[in-house]
């Protein structure tokens, strides 16, 4: 007996009339495609079946979420973890041949876990300028009896040349202000509402204000490693300006693409799960209506627990 799910339950999930009404707004590849083909696009297909159709130095932004070197079903997949050296032969399978899209001034982010990160600046630093590593805190995660807890995931920061955009201002966060410092009777660096007391600062590359989607949230699917809103709105707001193109070539579940389409980029993926295609496009459908950003709130990201994470932008 399938097991009733709770009114508080906001996982997504497709109805057959979803399917039948979403799979006309799927694509596949063939044959060449221009810039104009692939402009907020979802294709479904194999990555290294594809990508080869599509054009070079279209893209501004690109963030992939390859498997990471793990043994892990995606829908209808399976990825089998492997050694060192196969896992960086399958990086190398496929990574040149999806930066040739890549414009002059354009940037890539990469996220890996602490197994497989040495092997992703193996094969980044071959072909693109590395420029920063992100550590972003996954506050979940299984308790471990004889090791350290795995609460932390990395993100690679890299860039085709030296002319690059990076909005450091679109990407402040307010934190709360413990020791709430004056000068001549008034507040330091920090401003005083309703809800505390609070510091705009500039982001780090360590993140601690990420939630994981869980089933209580809007934006949760049942994809296995699903990637936060949140996280994603501050790669694209620091790294591309609005009516960017945005490309993920592992877009899983499609949160890219709904960031990207949220925040005003235009957007382009590829999945070759059709079920997480499919939940893709009813996410940017329902992004139409709800252009809102768990997290961002007022044009900044705020701390986690503030009371401001459910806000609009």
């Amino acid at each position: 007996m399938e097991k009733e799910r709770s009114p508080r339950n906001h996982t997504m999930q497709l109805s057959d009339e979803d399917c039948a009404f979403l799979s006309p707004r799927l694509y596949s590849a063939s044959a060449a495609l221009s810039p104009a083909d692939i402009v907020n696009k979802t294709y479904n297909g194999d990555l290294p079946g594809i990508i080869d159709f599509f054009p070079e130095s279209c893209v501004d932004l690109m963030i992939l979420d390859p498997p990471y070197n793990l043994t892990k079903n995606f829908g209808d997949r399976k990825f089998s973890a492997r050694d060192d050296a196969s896992y960086v032969q399958y990086l190398e399978s496929w990574f040149p041949r999806v930066v040739r899209l890549l414009k002059k001034n354009a940037s890539l982010y990469i996220c890996g876990d602490w197994k497989c990160t040495a092997a992703l600046y193996t094969v980044v630093n071959k072909y693109l300028t590395i420029r920063n590593r992100i550590t972003w805190q996954r506050e979940k995660g299984r308790g471990a009896v004889s090791n350290w807890k795995n609460c932390c995931e990395d993100i690679w920061f890299a860039t085709v040349s030296n002319d690059y955009y990076f909005n450091a201002d679109a990407v402040k966060q307010k934190r709360r202000v413990i020791a709430p410092y004056h000068e001549d009777g008034k507040p330091k660096d920090w401003e005083e509402s309703d809800d505390g007391r609070f510091r705009l600062t500039c982001a780090s590359n360590f993140w601690d204000d990420i939630t994981v989607p869980y089933w209580s949230m809007s934006e949760n699917t049942e994809h296995p490693t699903q990637k936060p809103e949140k996280l994603v709105a501050k790669l694209i707001l620091a790294s591309s300006k609005p009516d960017d193109l945005v490309f993920d070539p592992f877009l899983g579940s499609g949160t890219t693409s709904v960031v990207a389409k949220k925040l005003g980029r235009r957007y382009c993926g590829i999945e070759i799960c059709r079920e997480y295609c499919l939940l893709t496009e009813k996410r940017l459908m329902n992004a139409e209506r709800d252009a809102s950003i768990q997290g961002y709130t007022g044009g900044v990201f705020w701390e986690r627990n503030t009371g401001q994470e459910q806000g609009k932008k």
